[in-house]
C-alpha cells in the first residue's frame, strides 16, 4: 500500500492532481482544503490512503495527517464512500468537523453539500467516541484551531500560505497564549517590516 508520496505536481484541479514521483505519474484525489494549501506549490508531499478495488487502485491524498485520519474515520461508516468523505472534508475543516461531531451538531453537518440529515446523524452516532479519542492524540486543540484561523485570515488578506504558516508558527512558539487578534496583529507587523 502507498502511504506517502512526495514529488512534482504535473497538473492540478480542485479535486485531483497528477504527481510525478521519480518519473512515475500518480493520479491522486484530493479535498478542496488540500488543494487550497498546495495550489501554488510545484513540489508537494501528501499523506496517502490507498483503496484497492476489483477494477481500480485509487489514491487519496491529504496535506495533513489529521485530514487523512478523519477521512479514514468517515469511510469506516456504512454508506459513506471515499467521494462523499472527500466532499465532506472539502466543505468543512477537520477542526470544525470534529467539534460538530463531539457536540452532536447535526445542523452544522447538514450544511455541508452532499450531507443529508440521516447521514449527519449517522456520522455523529458512529464517530462521537472515535473523534473524542482522535482529539486526545493531538496536543492543544484550541491552539491548533487558533493557528488555523490566523493563517486563514492572513491568506484571505492576500498573504502567501507558506509565509503565513511560518510567521504564525514562529509567533506561537515564542508565546503560545496569544489570542487570535494578537496573532493577526503581530503577523501583519512582521509582514510589514
Amino acid at each position: 500500500m502507498i502511504g506517502f508520496l512526495s514529488g512534482k505536481i504535473i497538473s492540478i484541479k480542485p479535486t485531483q492532481l497528477l504527481l510525478d514521483v521519480n518519473g512515475v505519474g500518480y493520479q491522486v484525489f484530493i479535498s478542496i482544503s488540500t488543494f487550497e494549501k498546495i495550489n501554488e506549490s510545484s513540489n508537494v508531499s501528501l499523506h496517502i490512503h490507498t483503496i484497492v478495488r476489483e477494477d481500480a487502485i485509487n489514491l487519496y491524498g491529504f496535506y495533513s495527517v489529521e485530514e487523512k485520519q478523519m477521512f479514514e474515520l468517515l469511510i469506516s461508516i456504512s454508506g459513506i464512500g471515499p467521494k462523499v468523505a472527500l466532499s465532506i472534508l472539502s466543505g468543512i475543516s477537520v477542526d470544525d468537523l470534529s467539534d460538530a461531531i463531539i457536540k452532536g451538531d447535526v445542523g452544522r453537518l447538514v450544511s455541508i453539500p452532499g450531507v443529508g440529515r440521516k447521514t449527519a446523524e449517522r456520522i455523529v452516532l458512529e464517530l462521537k467516541s472515535k473523534v473524542s479519542d482522535f482529539e486526545t492524540e493531538f496536543t492543544s486543540r484550541t491552539d491548533y484551531s487558533i493557528r488555523q484561523q490566523a493563517i486563514s485570515a492572513l491568506v484571505t488578506l492576500g498573504y502567501n500560505q507558506k509565509n503565513s504558516e511560518k510567521v504564525v508558527r514562529d509567533l506561537l512558539s515564542v508565546n503560545p497564549n496569544l489570542s487570535l487578534e494578537e496573532i493577526i496583529k503581530k503577523s501583519l507587523a512582521e509582514f510589514n517590516k
